[in-house]
């Protein structure tokens, strides 16, 4: 079974940096796609980055390219994401997600969640 374990958030002050950490268990993730997404209070949940498994091929949202930088480290199936030049904007829950094939008959694909963990950026 798939376990996502989100970790590394905290209080920041703007201008700050933090790296969270994502420890993913329970099969292998070559097929997968990782990534992070958030969620503000009363917003709905936002794609933040990602990265493939296979490969590294790194994917960003526009308004992350440049601070954010998503990793993994084969050995330890953890993905990061570092955060730099933090934003008051940036506050939210941020939560670790795969997405790979679904193990069913008719194909598709199906993602899984961690419980994420919150960012608090002080202005």
């Amino acid at each position: 079974q798939v376990h996502l374990v989100e970790s590394g958030g905290g209080l920041v002050q703007a201008g700050g940096s933090l790296r969270l950490s994502c420890a993913a268990s329970g099969r292998t993730f070559s097929s997968y796609t990782m990534g992070w997404f958030r969620q503000a209070p009363g917003k709905e949940r936002e794609f933040v980055a990602a990265i493939r498994w296979s490969g590294g091929n790194t994917y960003y949202a526009d308004s992350m390219k440049g601070r954010f930088t998503i990793s993994r480290d084969d050995a330890r199936n953890t993905v990061y994401l570092q955060m730099n030049s933090l934003k008051s904007e940036d506050t939210a829950v941020y939560y670790c997600n795969a997405e790979g094939p679904a193990e069913t008959d008719d194909g598709g694909e199906i993602n899984y969640w961690g419980q994420g963990t919150q960012v608090t950026v002080s202005s």
